[in-house]
C-alpha cells in the first residue's frame, strides 16, 4: 500500500466516508490520464468498478455503471456501480483532474476485501491509496 498521493484529497475521501446508513472504505487510483484520454479514463473506470465487485464477492457481469450524464442530481464525472437485477448500490466514483491528470475515488461498502480491492487496482497499472471510513 502507497502512502496518500495528496493529503488534501485522502482528507476529502475520508470525508465522503463519514459514518452514515452503511459502512464505507475508499480507495484514491491515481491515473496520469488527462482529459484528452477521456476514453481510457472511462475503461479504466469500468475496470476498477469490476475489481470492486469482485471483491465485494459479486459477479461483475452482474453489475452496470450509471452515470452522471444520466441524471441530474449527479455530476458529469460522477458514476455509480449499481447490481443489474435490484439495482443495489456496489461502488460510486467521482473523477476528479489534479494537476493535470485524474485522481478517481471510488468509495464502496467497508464489507468488500480492502486488501483484494488495492491489490487489482495497482495490478491493473494504476497507484492505489486505501481510505478506511469511520
Amino acid at each position: 500500500m502507497s502512502e496518500p498521493i495528496d493529503d488534501d484529497l485522502y482528507a476529502r475521501t475520508e470525508a465522503l466516508l463519514e459514518p452514515g446508513e452503511i459502512r464505507l472504505n475508499g480507495v484514491i487510483v491515481d491515473t496520469d490520464l488527462t482529459s484528452d484520454e477521456e476514453p481510457t479514463l472511462h475503461q479504466a473506470t469500468i475496470d476498477v468498478g469490476d475489481v470492486i465487485a469482485e471483491a465485494a464477492g459479486l459477479d461483475p457481469t452482474e453489475t452496470f455503471v450509471y452515470s452522471g450524464t444520466d441524471d441530474e442530481e449527479f455530476g458529469v464525472n460522477q458514476h455509480q456501480g449499481l447490481t443489474l437485477e435490484e439495482e443495489a448500490f456496489v461502488w460510486e466514483c467521482q473523477q476528479l483532474i489534479r494537476e493535470g491528470t485524474y485522481d478517481v475515488v471510488f468509495y464502496y461498502e467497508a464489507t468488500a476485501d480492502q486488501d483484494e480491492i488495492v491489490s487489482g487496482v495497482e495490478e491493473l497499472g494504476f497507484d492505489a491509496t486505501s481510505v478506511y471510513g469511520g
